[in-house]
Formats: structure tokens, sequence, C-alpha cells
């Protein structure tokens, strides 16, 4: 899922190319995450995923270093407990749908936020895709008799509601200036909330080193590394070329789920898959 967005450095590598990167690395964290659905429940792999993201991210960021106040410390909790619960929400979805459309899906989130915060007739024609994005996915895509499908397309509506709360979160946490130390502190917040569920059934990762790994992988690949790379991104990006590759980030995670998962689309969800990335595309485009 996107971070919180502290001021980034200049750089010689194009920041279109290392924010696809982010997002090519979350994504692959994710395809990561649905083959150890096997070995454990998707709410255990999420657990393992903010535990090794939250670790990875204190070590990085040393966030005692620092004073804190504890508005911004109950802030950072709040955020963290916030984004754990997010990743839950969404593991559950990616075990259930393919991973392009739960992340079409999930995208639903800040364009509702868009729509709300916005002004103009972007954030109101970009509602509109989305929505029928939305019933192409759900009437052509998503069998809704079945209800393994059907919970899938609930948990993923429901990530994007909880993106949606982590949006709004996030700006708060942003505002106060902590960005990424207070991520740091909120993941490991997360990580301790849902401890009770996720420790019990977490062994399984430990049966094997590559479970092990692979459990590693999920939670740098998914967490540390793009929230990394979009730190020194987001901040040089244009508004027009933010609003395109968020476009495109729909279209990414159907390709990763494609390779790695061999999960092929059929037409619904193609066109459902579209309608949303041009709906991401305006909202972007108003919402940077």
């Amino acid at each position: 899922m996107p971070p919180v967005r502290p001021a980034a450095r200049s750089g010689a590598v194009p920041a279109p190319l290392i924010f696809m990167s982010s997002a090519l690395s979350q994504y692959v964290g994710a395809g990561l995450a649905v083959s150890l659905f096997a070995l454990m429940p998707s709410m255990t792999v999420a657990w393992w995923r903010v535990l090794v993201g939250g670790l990875v991210l204190l070590t990085w960021r040393r966030p005692w270093r620092h004073p804190w106040s504890r508005s911004v410390l109950v802030s950072a909790a709040v955020f963290g407990v916030a984004t754990a619960t997010m990743n839950v929400i969404f593991y559950g979805a990616i075990a259930r749908l393919p991973l392009g459309t739960s992340v079409s899906l999930e995208f639903l989130g800040p364009v509702v936020v868009a729509l709300v915060t916005g002004r103009g007739w972007r954030p109101r024609v970009a509602a509109g895709l989305a929505l029928a994005g939305v019933i192409s996915i759900s009437g052509l895509g998503v069998d809704v008799g079945d209800p393994v499908q059907r919970a899938g397309l609930l948990l993923a509506l429901g990530a994007g509601a909880a993106w949606a709360c982590y949006i709004l979160l996030g700006r708060r946490v942003a505002s106060a200036g902590s960005g990424l130390d207070s991520l740091a502190v909120g993941m490991a917040c997360g990580a301790l909330a849902y401890a009770p569920l996720g420790i019990p059934t977490a062994a399984a990762a430990l049966t094997s080193g590559a479970a092990l790994a692979m459990v590693a992988g999920v939670g740098i690949l998914s967490t540390a590394v793009p929230y990394g790379l979009e730190q020194v991104a987001l901040e040089r990006l244009s508004a027009d070329a933010f609003a395109l590759l968020s476009s495109l980030l729909p279209a990414t995670s159907l390709l990763i789920g494609v390779v790695m998962l061999h999960q092929l689309p059929n037409a619904g969800e193609l066109a459902g898959l579209v309608l949303i990335s041009a709906a991401v595309a305006l909202a972007s485009l108003r919402g940077r």
C-alpha cells in the first residue's frame, strides 16, 4: 500500500523509474504473499509483513533518537494499526480474488478521498468511471454467486475503505513532520496489535528456510523497499506524471499476477481495470 511522503532528494535516476520500481517491488511482494497462503492463513501472512516491515523500518530510521510528544506518538500508533488493518483486509482479498482485480477494487479508496476532498468536475467524473469499473468487475468479472469470490469482492472494497482512512490519517501524521519515523513506530504498534491473531499460526513460516525467506521477502519488498523508493521519487514528480503513473498501478499488479501467479483476467475484469485506471488518473491529477 502507498506510504507517507516526506520531502525527497534529487538524484540521477528518473523519478518515474523509481516510482514504477517501487510499485513492482510492492506487487512482487504481494505475489510472494499469495504463494504463502498454502502454508498459513492470509491474516498471518499480513501480520508477518507488518512485523518484518516494522523491524526493517525501525532499524533504518531509529526513531528513538528523537524526542516524541504524546500526541505524535498516539497518532503514529493509530496510523500503524490502521495500516496493519488495511493489509490484513487486502491479503484476505487476494487470497480469494486475482491480484490485479483486488488492487483495482482497492483503488476506489483514493478515488473516494479525491471525490470528498476535491473540487471541480474531475473527481466526479473519476467517481463515475470507478463505479462503472466496479460494476464491470462485479457483474462480468467476479462470480458473485460463488461465496469465496463474493467474500473477496467485499474484502477488496473494504481494503479500499481502509486505504481511504490510511490516506486521511497519513496526511495528519505527515503534517506533524514525523514522516517515516512515525511509520516505523506505527508499523511496530500494528504488529503488536495483531500479534494475538497472528502468532498462533505464525510458526508455519519457520518450518523451512524457503518459507522464512519468502516471509522476509514479503516484508522487505512490500514495505521497506517501496517506502524508501517513494520517499525519493514522489516529491520530484509533476502532477501530470503522478496521475499517469498512478493510473498504471492496477495494470502493474495485473502483470505481476499473470507472470508470477498465472492469473489470467477475463473480459469483465479487464474492462473494469481500464475504467478504474482512468478514474485513478483523473483523481490523482487533481488530488496530487
